[in-house]
């Protein structure tokens, strides 16, 4: 009869894997798409997730960008593609990419609430590409199957999720006494906005998920989400997203912010990632022309600092389910380490 300890070498004989991938980190690229978005995830478990594509045309560019990262991933596929909504910087870049590497299933909030001949033109194209994958349709409180982290959908088609999250449910004492009207009935307030783990390890990204009513919903009179360790700026760091009933409840040790050098980065917006209390580190992927030298964060943490599209150098996120993670600096790299709380 076999020991404890000759039963225990064999199961590491045979699957050193099985131990090595508890070593591995979630990787996460913030892809530099000029003001839009484009987030790869590749979990331990070497499967990929990418928010968004990005915009359409200009030769290619989002799509090239974001081959490179994939690539320099070591993947040649797309596993899951969450697209928050249908505005051009978000889904336009689909069918340039699909061009360039398999997409295995595409996850979208449904039809679009916009009827315009743009959104039209866009809704058509993303259709074609997604009906070469597999279809699923974002619902709140779902979870994303991508093996190896834990994804689950906060927010699609202008709902949310019934139920607090784990660390979640405390009343949120940064909701304002009275609210505002629901002004925003474009796609951004159909958003799907997701919340990342593994382990300790947490990071949201609503999209451009609109203040009122949306992260006003999400966020009071309770929190639903809880901390956080990241903060992707809700709709590119633009005043009316990001409301600080949301930034100072979930409290991020980090806020990476993908504006474009003149789209996002509002000086209301990045005063409210300044006031920060507990805040470590703020990385942006564009010096935003549109806030003065003060509120933008210092030049080494900056991923691109022209004022016309550039290299389109990414930022690079590595986390551990301890809740340690680092992040690096394409550009220059400059490597920063955190600690959990």
């Amino acid at each position: 009869m076999r020991t404890f300890f000759e039963s225990l070498l064999i199961v590491v004989l045979a699957s050193p894997s099985a131990f090595a991938a508890t070593n591995k980190p979630l990787a996460v690229y913030f892809i530099d798409v000029e003001g839009g978005q484009a987030t790869l995830f590749i979990s331990p478990s070497r499967q990929s997730m990418l928010v968004d594509t990005g915009w359409p045309d200009h030769n290619g560019r989002d799509a090239r960008r974001i081959l490179a990262a994939v690539h320099d991933a070591g993947l040649h596929q797309i596993d899951y593609l969450v697209i928050t909504h249908y505005h051009e910087d978000h889904v336009g870049g689909v069918p340039q990419l699909a061009a360039l590497i398999p997409i295995r299933n595409f996850i979208d909030h449904g039809r679009p609430v916009q009827t315009d001949a743009l959104t039209k033109k866009l809704y058509e194209a993303y259709i074609k590409a997604r009906s070469k994958g597999h279809h699923i349709l974002a619902r709140p409180g779902m979870r994303i199957p991508v093996r190896g982290m834990n994804v689950v959908v906060l927010t699609a088609a202008g709902s949310l999720i019934g139920q607090p999250l784990a660390g979640g449910g405390e009343q949120n004492p940064y909701c304002p006494a009275k609210t505002q009207p629901a002004a925003d009935r474009s796609e951004n307030a159909q958003s799907v906005g997701v919340l990342v783990s593994d382990g300790r390890f947490r990071l949201i990204d609503l999209g451009d998920l609109p203040s009122w009513p949306g992260e006003y919903n999400l966020m009071c009179p309770t929190n639903r989400v809880g901390q956080v360790e990241v903060y992707v700026t809700t709709q590119h760091a633009y005043a009316e997203s990001g409301a600080s009933f949301l930034v100072d409840a979930v409290q991020p040790i980090v806020v990476i912010a993908d504006n474009g050098a003149h789209k996002g980065g509002d000086p209301e917006a990045l005063r409210r990632v300044d006031d920060l209390p507990g805040l470590k580190g703020f990385w942006d992927l564009h010096y935003a022309f549109s806030a003065d030298k003060k509120l933008n964060t210092k030049a080494p943490f900056i991923a691109n600092l022209a004022a016309t599209p550039d290299h389109g150098y990414w930022i690079k996120l590595k986390a551990y389910p301890t809740g340690v993670f680092t992040v690096i600096n394409q550009r220059n790299g400059m490597t920063r380490n955190y600690q959990p709380r």
